[in-house]
């Protein structure tokens, strides 16, 4: 209840300015850039015209850049057309009065004989903008962050929609691919691999509470779940693509935003000119923690004293036209805390956190890189990118079996990386098209980590180093149209770990028969590769007879696993689409541990931390298997909807060998979405979104409950690992939202009701030691979330 009042607080605030100003003049610019697909080189002299009823058309410049002028406020499409290129129709472009609408659209060479003429449709809403992606990919937009109820402007939470894709747990973003663990995501912004990009998320993770993506500096993007192509390396599940778009070169533009993701404020807009008739572009964007500010000026924000304390800033620098080439800078930076169980009398903070315990937690994240586009051809562009980021967690907790504290683990980790990245990308004619690159990471190391021994009596330190590691990579790929209907990649990555001299090769292939205008088949294998984290080659054994330590996981290789695809996909009459997929995934060289037989790394990933496991080998083994389905209407006339089916089995092997489930193998999640768009006047649009998700619950390792109360401290019974799992995972979220586009204001407001049957599945089981008893931690109850964003 109290969130309630926090929502309706805000409301109150913004909704007094609905009404407020003159009639808005429904009319505003589309302006943008037309490029190679291939090379981005821009293409002079394209077509681009508005469709419907009003004419208005223009060509592209010099510099391949266009306005579109006075175009009617509402959802506009646009087609882009060049000779020897096929056309592509850009849809559902939201034209506001607030903000000029900039796009930048990649247009594909005609595979075409002489005398032939191929007219193509528009490119599907999905395909995904690396054409060398040939299956278990797809595009998502940024709208979509926002549109789908529950994804609050996250792309990782907005993703789980998919067909493979599920989460575990309500209150992370933590995403599970296929059955595999979620630490086998690999992020990367503007060609940059990340780490984790999520606030109070710990090194070696990839999912967090909160996002530090802005989904309002997001371009269009790619989200693939296997068999990727050759130049996504060192990931086993899946890869986030993501892309920033640049500022508006011609006008500076603001945003304002309150909602999940916390206080917001946005700017964009030219620097200077760079010759040619080309300007330099800013955009900016600043979030701090709605929680936090709301605490700060004296309301109840119903967490007692655990306020999660988060702010994060994204920019870009766009420096496009220069006799040099194009030159790009971005940046990301976040910082969070939250404390956990420090007063025991306050149990809307302990609700937070398990019980027995306090905590500490922090971490942080700093990336920025330079980005040098040289086009030394026609055919050809070289794309290199110098970046430097520093990430950090740190955690304090102490056990509270009695009213007293008592110091139980003490960890502290950073790592800094300095990244050299190149890639060559060219045309070999209209049909074929080739890239190579050349990747190198430098990671700065430095950890401590001490957890406190009742058998010893004393701490045990895991891990204590400040080190370096090296990671080399180089790939290549080929694509090549055979004729009309046949399309095929191959490709090699390479990837050397100078930690354990291990080179490893990884052959990647994917293929897209045309059947006809309307069916597609598509197949696709590849080898992929991963390094551990990278704490885990430092965890460090105690040897009690001599006190020392000895570090026993620096020899470890990196997990390896086989991926094949073989899918079927349909279009259905205008917007709609029918897909399905069957994969296989055989993995490897896990590490596992021999006197901890039915331990695996393949079962962690979606914890606060990376376990500190020493004595570990690579005799583990897994496999994952299933069958996806979706049908799919893209939004026209006022509606979508996405219906996705996912049924898979995921197994693995600790050093018994014995085949067991992974702690991810739920068998089944069903997810159903829809929502409508209602223009109720010139001014205002009502907009209704709802989701609908069924899964198999999360799997267990049950508590020992005698061993436990023996020991004053949980203990787990790992004889009976993951056999069962919890009841079914169900929930259902609803969205509302009301937008209104002014003179020169562009308003929404929305509410995202989170779980509205307020089925609260279990999340999982757990010891008090305080009380001697078992307990069960939920998943998230009802929860509104509230969104006000304003442009102008």
């Amino acid at each position: 209840m109290k969130t309630i009042h926090i929502s309706l607080f805000c409301l109150l605030i913004v909704a007094t300015t609905l009404y407020a100003g003159e009639a808005p003049e429904q009319v505003q610019n589309i302006r943008g850039k037309v490029l190679d697909a291939i090379t981005t080189q821009p293409l002079p002299g394209a077509h681009v015209r508005l469709l419907g009823e009003t004419a208005i058309a223009t060509t592209t410049d010099l510099n391949g850049l266009f306005v579109l002028r006075a175009v009617q406020a509402g959802r506009q499409s646009i087609e882009v057309s060049y000779v020897g290129y096929a056309p592509q129709i850009v849809r559902n472009l939201l034209v506001t009065g607030g903000k000029e609408v900039v796009v930048e659209v990649l247009l594909h060479e005609a595979p075409v004989s002489l005398g032939e003429i191929t007219v193509s449709s528009a490119k599907p809403k999905e395909q995904t903008i690396n054409d060398m992606a040939l299956v278990s990919a797809r595009a998502f937009t940024v709208e979509e962050t926002e549109r789908f109820a529950g994804s609050l402007g996250d792309p990782a939470r907005m993703v789980a929609n998919y067909a493979g894709v599920m989460t575990q747990n309500d209150s992370r973003n933590d995403i599970i691919i296929r059955g595999n663990s979620p630490s086998g995501v690999l992020w990367r912004m503007e060609g940059i691999e990340i780490p984790n990009p999520n606030h109070f998320g710990s090194l070696g993770t990839t999912g967090g509470p909160v996002s530090m993506v802005n989904n309002n500096l997001l371009m269009n993007s790619d989200f693939l779940t296997g068999a990727f192509p050759a130049e996504y390396g060192n990931a086993l599940a899946g890869v986030f693509d993501l892309n920033l778009r640049s500022g508006n070169p011609a006008k500076n533009e603001f945003l304002g935003q309150i909602g999940f993701n916390g206080f917001e404020l946005g700017a964009e807009g030219p620097v200077f000119g760079t010759g040619n008739g080309q300007k330099a572009s800013y955009l900016a964007n600043f979030r701090y923690s709605t929680l936090e500010l709301m605490n700060e000026l004296g309301f109840d924000v119903g967490t007692g004293s655990a306020v999660p304390r988060y702010k994060d800033l994204t920019f870009v620098m766009d420096v496009p036209g220069t006799k040099y080439g194009r030159f790009k800078v971005i940046g990301l930076w976040g910082q969070s805390l939250i404390r956990l169980g420090r007063d025991l009398s306050d149990t809307a903070a302990n609700q937070y956190n398990f019980r027995g315990t306090a905590t500490d937690f922090g971490s942080g994240l700093g990336v920025v890189g330079l980005t040098h586009t040289w086009f030394p051809s026609a055919k050809t562009r070289l794309r290199s990118t110098l970046s430097w980021q520093r990430t950090y967690s740190e955690a304090i907790l102490d056990s509270v079996v009695t009213d007293a504290f008592k110091p139980f683990y003490r960890g502290y980790e950073k790592e800094s990386k300095l990244s050299f990245n190149t890639q060559l990308r060219g045309k070999l004619g209209a049909n074929a098209s080739y890239l190579a690159g050349l990747n190198v990471d430098v990671f700065g190391l430095d950890y401590v980590d001490s957890v406190f021994s009742k058998r010893y009596q004393q701490f045990i330190t895991r891990s204590d180093v400040q080190g370096r590691m090296m990671l080399y990579r180089a790939y290549g790929q080929l694509h090549q149209n055979f004729g009309q209907r046949l399309s095929a990649n191959a490709g090699m990555n390479f990837q050397y770990a100078a930690i354990n001299q291990q080179l490893v090769a990884e052959p990647r292939i994917g293929l897209n028969y045309r059947l006809n205008e309307t069916a597609v088949l598509t197949a696709g294998a590849g080898l992929h590769s991963q390094l551990q984290p990278r704490s885990v080659y430092f965890s460090q054994a105690y040897l009690p007879q001599s006190g020392t330590y000895i570090r026993t996981n620096e020899d470890l290789k990196l997990t390896r696993s086989l991926h094949q695809v073989i899918g079927f996909q349909q279009l259905l009459g205008e917007g709609f689409r029918f897909k399905t997929e069957a994969y296989y995934q055989y993995l490897f060289d896990a590490p596992v541990k021999p006197d901890f037989p039915e331990f695996s790394m393949l079962n962690f990933g979606d914890q606060f931390g990376t376990p500190r496991i020493d004595s570990l080998v690579n005799k583990g083994k897994g496999q994952n298997y299933g069958l996806e389905l979706t049908v799919e209407k893209f939004l026209s006339k006022g509606w979508y909807m996405l219906f996705t089916a996912s049924v898979f089995d995921s197994k693995y092997t600790g050093y018994d060998g014995i085949w067991r489930n992974t702690a991810f193998n739920g068998n089944y999640v069903f997810n159903l979405l829809g929502g409508y768009e209602l223009k109720l006047n010139e001014k205002l649009t009502l907009t209704l979104d709802g989701k609908f998700v069924w899964a198999g619950g999360r799997r267990t390792v049950p508590v020992d409950f005698v061993a436990s109360a023996q020991k004053g401290e949980e203990v787990r019974d790992w004889s009976r690992a993951y056999e069962e799992k919890y009841d079914d995972y169900i929930r259902s979220d609803f969205r509302i939202g009301l937008k209104s586009n002014g003179k020169k204001l562009w308003q929404e407001w929305a509410i995202d009701l989170q779980n509205i049957t307020g089925n609260r599945s279990i999340f999982m089981e757990a010891y008090d030691p305080r009380k001697n008893e078992l307990y069960y931690v939920y998943q998230q109850g009802f929860v509104p979330m509230f969104l006000y964003r304003v442009r102008f």
